[in-house]
């Protein structure tokens, strides 16, 4: 449950400053495509946004594995819902690094 704390309070925070950085701007100039192109390529922010995806990716599949646990007891069961969250997390943090790292190597 620890994890789960401290990756709420983790996202919790962070996300409070990206909300913050957006509201510097009109909600209108802040969608444009040159301007979310500047944000992925601004290293700090991108940093960030990898960690907000990172905290709430993790965050969110390990409440899906405690719910998923309490409907169902057993070894195999428990291992194929925690290997399954795992697997799942790993591929969301991929998917959505792929953003980033594309803006950055200049493929988009």
């Amino acid at each position: 449950m620890k994890i789960h704390y401290g990756t709420a309070l983790a996202a919790v925070a962070l996300v409070a400053v990206h909300v913050l950085m957006r509201l510097t701007m009109n909600f209108h100039e802040s969608l444009e495509y040159e301007t979310v192109l500047a944000n992925y390529k601004f290293i700090p922010y991108a940093i960030m946004l990898e960690l907000i995806l990172v905290l709430l990716s993790v965050h969110g599949f390990n409440g899906l594995r405690v719910i998923l646990l309490e409907l169902k007891q057993g070894k195999t069961y428990e291992k194929a819902v925690s290997y399954g969250c795992l697997a799942a997390m790993i591929g969301l943090i991929a998917y959505g690094s792929r953003t980033i790292i594309m803006v950055n190597m200049g493929m988009v």
